[in-house]
């Protein structure tokens, strides 16, 4: 098995004005991120509003996308609630010759490590066929992964469960295991993954980031000393101060105003917060069109 490694970003949903999805621009501002650097893309995380987007409209993607010129880069996230709308999904993406999925326990419930074992176990023996990356993001699903519970779903399904993204962050400092890849969900814990022993990043903000954040993935694995760390963590951390998807859509929009759509009931940030957004970024001489020259 081939270990997962890189920079990729949470990739935007590109939204029509009527609340559609926009196939054709969610899929081309993928590609252009990956020409931007990144390894890959994760359609269908929470930065795509997956879970506010219609099946029909993921499906309709997914068929797209299968023609993508870059299609062994990108991760399907499958936002459902449901374990069988979840394994009808993967069985369509499957079927498109999709095997990586980025997959998060369902929301809303209260549930322990068993309940998440048994909730992926009967995901894989229904679809062996595929590759999993953990979702680890309590604050979304009321839900964090134990050292304990990651550990046995490898130990049960070593060739599925391949890696995890680690948005709560408290497993990507300790969790040591051979062939796995360890994704933190934010670029200020880049470096310090790398220097961990981490695959890199998956992460909402490798949207605007891509070209600083594979800068410093490629310093650090050939030995350069760091020149763009510092700024690509300061420009995280001014989004950081938002919610990253409104704060995201409100920044891309400066560029194309398409960007403005959102869906209900997420949305852009007021003026006052865009205008504070746009200044930090600004005073950092980080802009949306040229990222690493600036």
């Amino acid at each position: 098995m081939t270990k997962i490694s890189g920079i990729y970003a949470a990739s935007m949903s590109i939204i029509n004005s009527d609340l559609s999805l926009n196939v054709e621009k969610t899929i081309s501002h993928a590609e252009k991120l990956i020409d931007q650097g990144c390894h890959g893309t994760a359609i269908f995380g929470s930065t795509g509003q997956s879970q506010l987007i219609p099946i029909s409209e993921k499906i309709n993607l997914l068929n797209q996308l299968s023609k993508s010129k870059y299609k062994n880069n990108y991760l399907i996230g499958t936002g459902l609630n449901s374990l069988g709308e979840t394994i009808n999904f993967m069985k369509i993406a499957n079927s498109l010759n999709f095997e990586k999925f980025l997959i998060m326990p369902p929301a809303y419930y209260k549930y322990g490590d068993v309940e998440v074992i048994e909730f992926y176990t009967r995901i894989i023996n229904s679809i062996p066929e595929c590759k999993i990356i953990l979702y680890n993001f309590e604050k979304l699903c009321g839900y964090k992964f134990s050292l304990d519970c990651v550990k046995e779903l490898v130990k049960k399904f070593p060739k599925q469960i391949i890696g995890v993204k680690d948005s709560s962050y408290n497993l990507f400092e300790n969790l040591k295991l051979d062939n796995f890849s360890i994704f933190p969900g934010s670029e200020l814990k880049l470096l310090k993954g790398l220097e961990l022993g981490c695959s890199g990043i998956i992460t909402a903000t490798c949207n605007v980031t891509a070209e600083i954040s594979r800068k410093v993935y490629d310093d650090f694995h050939s030995g350069k000393k760091q020149s763009l760390n510092k700024k690509l963590c300061d420009v995280r951390s001014a989004f950081d101060k938002y919610n990253l998807i409104s704060g995201l859509h409100s920044y891309c929009s400066q560029e194309d105003k398409i960007y403005t759509n959102i869906l209900p009931p997420l949305s852009l940030l007021n003026k006052k917060d865009e205008k504070d957004l746009i200044n930090s970024l600004k005073d950092l001489n980080f802009t949306n069109k040229s990222p690493l020259a600036a």
